[in-house]
This record gives structure tokens, sequence and C-alpha cells, in this order.
């Protein structure tokens, strides 16, 4: 494993982005800044972090064995590796919301950016970003945020936090890479947020409307069960889980 520590940096995912366009970095690659100056979310939105309190990681991972259609596996394997690492950190109440945000109770403590390196037609490898908010007290403006030392009360050693996700992350691969799809999504499936309660979403139309997460397809869409008594499935782009 090859770890790279900056301090500061626009974005980990970007590093190992252009790392990327010259050759394939080795296996494990591991890119971690003290701050980013542009750090990215899903969908195009900002990343805070305050300097030297969090990890903002990004770890290259070769993936020749995965088909194109299977690439929220890599999602769902990520996920859960940093699940179970919190775990280990005995962080109370865990879910993972779809598509990839850790949760505690209904706080935010993470967050995962995934970008897939795909040439002709074939996945090469996947770049991993995630900010893990370990040390952070305040939140601006971010009430749904919080951190594992706000949780706990115990101030954590970042180093430790980063290995035992470089760990899971290793364990979890193995186990994507030993083709065992189905273990990872009922694994995954279980520790949906809200999974099997009734819920409120809002659609790309931010049109309300009432449903009850039933799981996700093998492409990583979720399914929710509607008013009409029959199982719809939703892209990222197409719902919004409210409450």
């Amino acid at each position: 494993m090859y770890i790279i520590k900056l301090n500061a940096i626009d974005s980990t995912n970007t590093y190992l982005k252009d790392m990327v366009s010259v050759a394939l970095p080795s296996d494990y690659t591991v890119v971690v800044a003290e701050t980013q100056i542009k750090g990215r979310g899903q969908m195009g939105a900002k990343w805070q972090a305050e300097k030297g309190k969090n990890l903002t990681v990004s770890v290259f991972k070769r993936l020749s064995s995965l088909n194109i259609n299977e690439q929220f596996y890599i999602s769902m394997a990520v996920s859960l590796a940093i699940y179970k690492a919190l775990s280990a950190f005995k962080i109370p109440q865990l879910r993972i919301k779809w598509p990839n945000d850790i949760l505690s109770a209904e706080y935010k403590l993470c967050g995962i950016l995934i970008e897939n390196v795909i040439k002709n037609n074939i996945l090469q490898g996947s770049i991993i970003g995630f900010g893990l908010n370990v040390n952070q007290k305040f939140f601006n403006n971010l009430p749904q945020a919080s951190s594992m030392s706000l949780i706990t009360g115990v101030i954590y050693n970042k180093d430790e936090v980063l290995s035992e996700v470089l760990n899971q992350l290793k364990s979890y691969f193995e186990i994507l890479e030993a083709k065992n799809h189905t273990d990872i999504k009922s694994e995954y499936e279980k520790l949906l947020f809200r999974k099997d309660k009734p819920s409120t979403f809002s659609d790309f139309n931010n049109q309300s409307f009432p449903g009850i997460i039933k799981g996700i397809t093998d492409s990583g869409q979720l399914q929710v069960w509607t008013e009409d008594e029959i199982i719809k499935t939703f892209d990222l782009k197409e719902i919004k889980l409210l409450y």
C-alpha cells in the first residue's frame, strides 16, 4: 500500500485522476490531505471539512474482474467497509443512507465519491474518495452533519481510523473479487437507512410522495413501494429521501 500524505490540495480524487491520466497507479495507492480546497461530494456538492480534524482520502483500486454493469457493487463494498470500520470504534446506530452516506442515527459522518476508470468499455479501476468527520466539533449551516468525536466524546487518532478503514476496504474488495455479490448486496440492504419504514420522498419536480424503501437493484437503483402498491425504481437524480 502506497500512501501519499499532503498538507493541502484541491481534491484528492483529482490528484489520483491526474495520476491515472498518465498511467494506472499501483493497487491501493492512497492519497490523504490535511485540507481540501475543492473537496467534492455527490452530484457536485461541496464537501466541507475543518483542516486537520477529519479524514479526506482517495484510494485507487484496480478492478479488472468487474463488469461495467456491476459498478454499484464498488459503492456497496466501500460503504460496508466504512460502516465496519466505524463499528470497530463503537460508533452507535450506524446506517447507510442510499447510495453511500454513512449515518449515526440521522447524522451524517461520511460521504463517498466514487469515480470509475473505464477504457474501451472495460472497467480498469476505481478512484474511491471519502470524507470522514473524525474530530471536528462545529459544522456551519449543516444541521445534519456530525463527527465521531461529537457523538462519543472521544478524540480519535486519525491514522488509526484510516488504518482500520483501509483494512476493511481490503477485506470487502476480496469478497467482491471472489464474486460473492449476493453477500455484499444482502449486507448492504440490511443496513439501509429507513428500510421498511414509511418515509417521504421528493421527485425531480420537487413533488413529495410517501413510500417505503424495500431495497436496491443490482445496478444501484432504489426500490420504493409506493401508494399505488407497486415497487418503483429510481436513480440518484430522480429521488431524494426527505424523512
